[in-house]
């Protein structure tokens, strides 16, 4: 029983130390402009996930990449806390400026503000459609 221990609890350290993680590319291409959250806080086991990281301001351009990561030191204070706090790594790659050709001089779509909020989601719901029908960008134009 002893050997057979001695067998099992090295596996079961190599298992358990290894580290998860996600990756989603969106497919643009990405720049040097990199966010980083080394303690993103999320709560039992990750049943509550971390504060939405917030690219809007710092990827004028959109996300060309997200990585969510569980370090050993992530996973480490997961474990002491029993699951109750699990933080993780965020790392988000905002994508580089699109060349001018990738998109049309002229807009798909027209949108107002001065329209009502069913009228807007009108608009961008055919936006939706026609990009994937298409599969291409379609460029939805906003005005005051």
């Amino acid at each position: 029983m002893k050997k057979c221990w001695q067998v099992i609890l090295p596996c079961l350290l190599v298992v358990l130390a290894g580290c998860y993680a996600a990756k989603i590319e969106t497919g643009l291409p990405p720049s040097n402009t990199v966010i980083k959250k080394s303690f993103a806080s999320s709560w039992i086991y990750g049943l509550v996930p971390p504060s939405t990281v917030e690219t809007a301001a710092r990827c004028p351009n959109g996300v060309a990449r997200v990585e969510t990561q569980l370090s050993f030191v992530n996973q480490l204070v997961g474990w002491l806390t029993l699951g109750i706090y699990t933080p993780m790594q965020i790392v988000v790659t905002c994508a580089e400026r699109p060349a001018t050709g990738m998109l049309e001089a002229n807009p798909d779509f027209t949108v107002s503000m001065q329209q009502t909020l069913e009228e807007i989601q009108e608009v961008y719901s055919k936006a939706a459609d026609k990009a994937v029908s298409t599969g291409k960008p379609v460029l939805v134009y906003t005005t005051e």
